[in-house]
């Protein structure tokens, strides 16, 4: 069971990279595969840091209550999300591109990469807490953020027009919901 979480968790605290990448795409901003790796290993780093905390704190309460409020932190985090959806709109990507080349820049990446790690902040804490496995979801995390961020580079235009594009923070905000209510139940 622990395998649909972290495969879940990984698509969901990367949703906002595809939708920051779909915006690039239509603005023709090239993502180059190092800033691209660079997002994805700050991510993972965040994330590997978070679940730490998390494990910690879990030390403290019992497996039960940790459980419990990890799970009501994914929930929490997931209407967060759904209260922020403007973080993944367009007007967000000519800030990150400051030379105009182009060409996503890697000291621009460094910077994008630590505001996209964001959710993994959070969500690692309530992950660490849940006792799942911590390099397993460090893995996820960091794959996804790659291939989303790939796809929506990639993908710009088409993506931008269909509903993944449109909707991609709405989508991991009830994602997260769905598995912090899942998480409290197993």
């Amino acid at each position: 069971m622990q395998w649909i979480t972290i495969i879940l968790v990984g698509i969901a605290v990367n949703l906002d990279n595809l939708g920051i990448s779909l915006a690039y795409g239509i603005k023709r901003i090239t993502i180059p595969i190092i800033s691209n790796a660079v997002i994805a290993l700050l991510s993972m780093a965040v994330t590997y840091v978070a679940i730490t905390i998390g494990e910690t704190l879990s030390d403290y309460i019992s497996v039960y209550l940790a459980n419990l409020l990890g799970s009501l932190l994914l929930c929490i985090i997931g209407a967060w999300t759904l209260l922020s959806q403007r973080l993944a709109k367009a007007n967000h990507v000519k800030s990150f591109d400051k030379n105009h080349s182009a060409i996503l820049a890697l000291k621009d990446a460094i910077i994008l990469g630590f505001i996209l790690s964001a959710n993994c902040l959070a969500t690692g804490i309530a992950i660490g807490a849940n006792d799942i496995s911590t390099i397993a979801m460090v893995i996820s995390i960091g794959v996804f953020s790659f291939i989303t961020i790939a796809i929506g580079s990639h993908f710009g235009i088409l993506l931008a027009k269909s509903f993944i594009g449109r909707y991609s923070t709405a989508i991991a905000g009830w994602l997260l919901i769905g598995i912090g209510i899942f998480e409290i139940f197993i």
